[in-house]
């Protein structure tokens, strides 16, 4: 009630047992604090906060618009919610390497399990866009060992995701990525990889934990997580699939009442107030509440 029941760092160091256990982790991307909840609910292993959903939710695109302070604020809300480990999406770090440095603190404040950074330049563009910039590979490793020194919790994951692919072709990705390895990376993201082949090429060249985007409308085979077991990955991440099933519903949603003058047909579809209840924990609010404030005052006080 009002809070998670773990502590910021309990949930760093389940997320890094996880890794370490070779299984693949599923990890849905959150829209809110009520639907990371819901993700919990429903036994995913961690939640992510994808800077695509946190721009669009402030009706921005994904260039770059949003601020560290911003994020941060949002993941906070995030993380009082859920007992799952958090991962965020950190853009390029917001800056030069002190500005990544000061957002790894602000991060690690906010109560999250780890953050990726990428080696785009800005303005940013979606990791499956064409017209993609990359920063050099000298300037993404200090930037990564800029995180990597400001780090404070050293369970605080921190991950690097590479857009060379599309950029520079599969071996440059490979190399830039053992480089941030080296210079402190704890996982590696491979933005936009395009076949099972590539994926295989990863894993073989890279021994780190990998994380599979499966994000839909975009360059990377939606592969099921047999496949992702079978190829060695750690993390099946579903960074913008919740965004995208609330906004079409919401759409849909809003077009019926327009054409009906009534919600009534919508019902079926709805949540129900129970469920949602339910997610909120109404009934142990209404316990608290009536232990706190029914009570009877003994004589003479």
């Amino acid at each position: 009630m009002l809070h998670t029941r773990t502590t910021p760092a309990q949930r760093r160091r389940a997320f890094r047992e996880q890794l370490a256990s070779g299984r693949l982790l599923r990890v849905p991307g959150a829209i809110n604090p009520l639907s990371a909840r819901l993700i919990q609910d429903t036994g995913f292993d961690a939640a992510y906060l994808s800077g695509a959903v946190l721009a669009a939710d402030l009706g921005l695109p994904d260039i770059g618009l949003t601020t560290s302070t911003e994020i941060a604020q949002r993941a906070q809300q995030t993380t009082r919610a859920t007992d799952l480990p958090v991962l965020i999406d950190a853009d390029t770090g917001f800056g030069e390497p002190m500005n990544t440095a000061r957002t790894v603190q602000l991060l690690e404040d906010a109560g999250l399990a780890g953050l990726h950074l990428e080696d785009q330049v800005n303005p940013k563009r979606c990791g499956h866009l064409d017209g993609k910039t990359l920063t050099s590979r000298a300037e993404m490793v200090r930037r990564v060992r800029a995180a990597a020194d400001a780090r404070r919790d050293p369970d605080f994951l921190l991950m690097a995701r590479t857009d060379a692919r599309s950029v520079e072709g599969l071996d440059a990705a490979i190399e830039r990525a053992r480089a941030y390895v080296d210079a402190g990376a704890d996982a590696i993201f491979p933005e936009a990889l395009t076949d099972v082949s590539e994926y295989a090429a990863f894993r073989k060249a890279v021994d780190v934990p990998l994380l599979a985007n499966l994000t839909e409308f975009g360059r990377t085979p939606l592969l099921d997580t047999r496949t992702l077991e079978d190829l060695g990955y750690n993390i099946a991440l579903y960074p913008v699939t919740l965004l995208r099933l609330a906004m079409g519903a919401v759409e849909d949603g809003l077009r019926t009442i327009a054409a009906e003058g009534t919600q009534q047909s919508l019902l079926p579809r709805m949540q129900p107030r129970s469920r949602l209840y339910e997610l909120l924990g109404y009934q142990e609010y209404a316990a608290f509440d009536s232990a706190v404030f029914d009570f009877t005052l003994p004589p003479g006080t």
